[in-house]
C-alpha cells in the first residue's frame, strides 16, 4: 500500500456522516451493505459511478456529526482508496485510520482537484500528484506505525498480527 491512483469525487465543506452514510442504513455492520448506500444523500450516482482506487476529494471538516465507524467503513467498502480534504473532523480521522482507510490533510490539493481529475498518491512521500492537470501537491506522509495499520486492513488486524 504505498499508492493510490484514481478518478475524483469532489465535495465540498461539512461533508457529514449523516450523508456518508445515512442513520437509516446503521442496522447494518456489513461493510458491503453500508457501501450500496455510501453518499446517497448528498450523490446519489455516486455508488454507480465509484470504480475501485476512486478518491474523493472534500474541502473542510470532512466527517464531521456523529463518531459512528459506519462511515469510513462504508468509503472504504465502496472501493475508495484515499479521500484528500482541506480538514478532518478529528473523530473521523481516527475512525478512518483505525479501519485502514488512508485520509490526507492538504488544503492546496483540496482546492486544486477537481471532480473527474485522475489523482495518483504516494503514501511514502505525501506527494499528492493531479495526472490530469499535471500539478503536484504536498500532503503530509503517513508515519510508518500509520502505514503499517492501513497495510493491515485496521487497527485490530494490525494488533492481532503482532501478537
Amino acid at each position: 500500500m504505498n499508492n493510490a491512483k484514481g478518478i475524483v469525487f469532489k465535495y465540498g465543506d461539512n461533508v457529514d456522516t449523516d450523508v456518508i452514510i445515512p442513520a437509516r442504513y446503521l442496522n447494518s455492520s456489513d461493510p458491503a451493505e453500508l457501501a450500496t448506500h455510501c453518499m446517497e444523500d448528498i450523490d446519489k450516482e455516486f455508488v454507480n459511478k465509484v470504480k475501485k482506487g476512486d478518491i474523493i476529494v472534500a474541502e473542510k471538516n470532512f466527517g464531521c456529526g456523529s463518531s459512528r465507524e459506519h462511515a469510513p467503513i462504508a468509503i472504504k467498502a465502496a472501493g475508495v482508496s484515499c479521500v484528500i480534504a482541506e480538514t478532518f473532523a478529528r473523530i473521523f480521522y481516527r475512525n478512518a485510520i483505525n479501519i485502514g482507510l488512508p485520509i490526507i490533510e492538504c488544503p492546496e490539493a483540496s482546492k486544486g482537484i477537481d471532480a473527474g481529475d485522475e489523482v495518483e498518491i504516494d503514501f511514502n512521500t505525501g506527494v499528492i500528484t493531479n495526472v490530469t492537470k499535471g500539478t503536484t501537491f504536498k500532503g503530509q506522509a503517513f508515519p510508518e506505525f500509520m502505514q503499517k495499520i492501513i497495510a493491515a486492513e485496521g487497527l485490530i488486524n494490525y494488533i492481532n498480527s503482532n501478537q
